[in-house]
């Protein structure tokens, strides 16, 4: 790993912190890490702070940032003004129950929202996570046929490859191939799960699905790209294809932007890059720029309208206890003021020609499947299974975060990275993966 003083440029003081700290020691007695075996895994580096791309461990290296803290960081970390929104804040209140009382962050931030997203989407439901978000836009759908209706329609089309969240409803909604939510099948909702409608084939099977089932609340997807399900990429006319279908159907459409809502893609939604619009909307990830937990639900106009009424039980009954977070939402405030006065998307297009012409030389070796780049988003798919952790292990060594992702090595960075630093991940990958071809 390449240490501070040769890369960081001054950013933070030396000090002599320990490679592995105390805190990490014991706590690992007593934490429970996401998506990890503990018994056998090789305890984390310990990160001591953050600025821009990169981040410095306790030992004192920095590594350049190809992750973005699960995609969330795409100003960067820390930037100032994201930092003094967030501050001011703090010192006026952090925090105040919606229910009841209202404070400007939220309400501000939704009239954000309801310009800056695609058509009529207009109407906000705030909640702390994506996984949450999506269980309120399927709360959403299902109650909206009650409402308008009268109508029992609880179930929902999604496709295969698609990741939507961990809690029990989204996990229904999620490939159930993949694997990762195997254990919890016989208790979880069935859902109808097809292939995305990419060819002739696929596109008369999930209208023959909509033909032959009335139960059918709403359709959701990915638009143009499967995250978690391994960077899979698409166009923009599947995404017109699943409207045409919903249309003729009667039947809503979700699009599920938690990943690329905000920039991701080369738009700043992927509704906007298919020129499509949903009947609803979930946004999380980069919502905050990566500063605090923060995720919404965002609904049509004429979805709202079904819960708009003077019965009581049309309501929509769903509050989490930290709606609408006040400190979540000035941060969301200055990331959108950020889009608004810096160039992200520019600086999103500047990445994705990088991408496309550095990661070139991997595209005929013949132990690589796949190279996708879309946006700020560069995936290469390998023919072969690797070992995660030593690949893992060999990026840090190269003085780059890289964590891959079942059989494919992914980059996605925030978008105001330096060309040096994009270049320092990119040559990782490039020689990566030219040594496993070897």
């Amino acid at each position: 790993m390449r240490p501070i003083s040769k890369i960081g440029k001054g950013l933070y003081p030396v000090t002599n912190d320990d490679a592995t700290p105390s805190w990490l020691t014991r706590g690992l007695d007593h934490i429970w890490l996401p998506y990890a075996q503990m018994k056998t895994m090789a305890p984390p580096r310990a990160a001591h702070s953050t600025i821009g791309s990169r981040i410095r461990l306790s030992d004192n290296s920095e590594l350049i940032d190809g992750a973005g803290s699960w995609w969330t960081s795409v100003h960067g970390y820390r930037h100032p003004q994201i930092e003094n929104a967030v501050r001011a804040q703090l010192e006026q209140m952090p925090h105040i129950m919606l229910g009841g009382l209202a404070n400007e962050p939220a309400y501000r931030l939704a009239a954000r929202l309801a310009e800056v997203t695609p058509g009529d989407l207009g109407k906000t439901f705030f909640c702390e996570s994506g996984s949450v978000a999506v269980e309120v836009a399927m709360k959403i759908a299902v109650q909206y046929w009650r409402n308008s209706i009268g109508a029992t329609r609880t179930k929902f089309v999604s496709f295969r490859g698609g990741y939507h969240g961990d809690t029990f409803a989204t996990m229904s909604i999620c490939d159930p191939d993949e694997g990762m939510h195997q254990y919890f099948a016989g208790a979880l909702a069935e859902q109808y799960v097809l292939d995305l409608p990419t060819d002739e084939k696929s596109a008369d099977a999930l209208n023959q699905t909509l033909d032959d089932n009335d139960d059918i609340a709403a359709v959701i997807v990915e638009p143009l790209l499967q995250g978690a399900g391994g960077m899979r990429m698409y166009g923009g006319d599947v995404l017109k294809r699943l409207r045409a279908a919903c249309n003729d159907h009667g039947v809503l459409l979700i699009f599920d932007e938690i990943f690329t809502g905000f920039g991701r893609t080369g738009a700043m939604f992927a509704a906007d890059y298919a020129g499509v619009v949903p009947d609803i909307m979930t946004l999380g990830k980069a919502l905050t720029g990566g500063f605090s937990p923060l995720a919404a639900t965002v609904a049509s106009q004429n979805i709202y309208a079904a819960f708009h009424d003077d019965d009581a039980e049309k309501a929509l009954m769903h509050g989490p206890t930290y709606t609408g977070h006040a400190l979540a939402c000035a941060a969301a405030e200055a990331s959108l003021d950020l889009f608004a006065s810096e160039p992200r998307l520019e600086q999103v297009a500047a990445i994705e020609r990088h991408c496309r012409e550095a990661l070139s030389p991997l595209y005929d070796l013949p132990s690589v499947k796949d190279v996708r780049v879309l946006g700020a988003v560069a995936a290469v798919e390998m023919v072969e299974p690797f070992d995660l952790e030593k690949l893992r292990d060999t990026f840090i060594a190269a003085g780059v975060f890289i964590r891959p992702l079942g059989q494919v090595i992914y980059i996605t960075p925030a978008y105001t990275i330096s060309d040096e630093e994009l270049t320092m991940l990119t040559d990782a990958i490039v020689k990566v993966v030219t040594e496993l071809a070897d």
